[in-house]
């Protein structure tokens, strides 16, 4: 791997064969990957967005800086990483390096960032980008639970990406790892290759499947399904969800919220964590919060001996 991965752009590599998805998806399927179910929350599609949006997946979209407020001593740590991204995005994409920090300490298992980023990413029913991992501690009187959000680890050796007979997902020059859906053929390689289960498979299906239609006394499938298959935004593109076209049918994976940042926002799940257990930011910028955070000495990764270099670092 090393830097073939890191700096590869595999839209200059297509794959060309006259079979269609689905016959080569038949082909290679063998058994069926499910997720973790998220909650069916509806959000809007930004569709001012794709006005401004690249299509070029290794490319930053167009950045319009905020205002910020003055900066204080103990101003809160959200206008904090925010001045960071705004200094990072002034650095072209391969001098900056975005990374995590969750502090589990504060995490209270709230589940705010994974419905945040269910509406967000308007995902499907067994699509999930960033579940909370549970675990019950203790014994009875004395019980308790820790919790483990666990997003994409955008590995800076990621095993996903060799493995992807099509060359449709690789790591951009800021670390972050993507997937071009038009490219993917949904053979799922890359989910069974992920040590951290961090990719699921997007069936088609919708949370108003077997619903009942509208009464009078409340909105069924005819009314609710239209918020369902409005088009999704992700990697600075409309997605329609109709019929087979992607991202039905394609794995997908957390992205760090790649239309917000290059557009100078945190991830949705850093802005909607009530217990501000969530940090993010360039770390090749030692200034920023999450430099300062991932030298501590209580942090650390998820399997690290297994020598993928994940770029989500956890404080204990």
């Amino acid at each position: 791997m090393g830097n073939d991965v890191k700096n590869k752009n595999p839209q200059e590599n297509l794959l060309n064969t006259g079979e269609s998805r689905r016959k080569f998806l038949g082909k290679f399927a063998s058994s069926v990957f499910g997720g973790l179910v998220a909650s069916g929350v509806i959000g809007e599609v930004q569709n001012a967005h794709a006005e401004s949006a690249g299509s070029n997946l290794n490319e930053s979209a167009a950045y319009h800086k905020f205002d910020l407020p003055k900066q204080k001593p103990y101003e809160d740590v959200i206008v904090r990483m925010m001045r960071d991204i705004q200094r990072a995005l002034e650095k072209p994409i391969g001098k900056r390096k975005w990374e995590m920090v969750i502090d589990l300490r504060k995490c209270v298992g709230c589940d705010a960032c994974t419905i945040s980023c269910v509406a967000e990413n308007k995902l499907p029913p067994g699509v999930v980008y960033r579940p909370v991992l549970q675990e019950e501690v203790g014994k009875y009187p004395n019980v308790g639970k820790k919790f483990l959000p666990r997003p994409c680890m955008q590995c800076d050796q990621p095993p996903c990406v060799p493995v992807c007979p099509v060359e449709a997902t690789w790591k951009r020059p800021d670390g972050i790892v993507v997937i071009d859906y038009d490219q993917c053929i949904g053979c799922r390689y890359c989910i069974t290759a992920c040590p951290y289960s961090a990719r699921t498979f997007d069936f088609g299906t919708l949370y108003v499947n077997g619903a009942a239609d509208n009464t009078d006394e409340m909105v069924g499938k005819s009314i609710a399904e239209k918020y369902e298959t409005d088009p999704s935004f992700e990697y600075s593109k409309l997605w329609k969800r109709k019929d087979d076209d992607s991202p039905i049918g394609n794995a997908r994976k957390c992205h760090f919220c790649i239309p917000r940042i290059d557009r100078g926002m945190l991830p949705e799940c850093v802005v909607t964590c009530i217990g501000r257990a969530t940090y993010f930011g360039d770390t090749n910028d030692p200034n920023s919060l999450v430099s300062e955070l991932k030298s501590k000495p209580n942090a650390m990764r998820l399997k690290e001996y297994e020598g993928t270099k994940p770029s989500v670092y956890y404080l204990l």
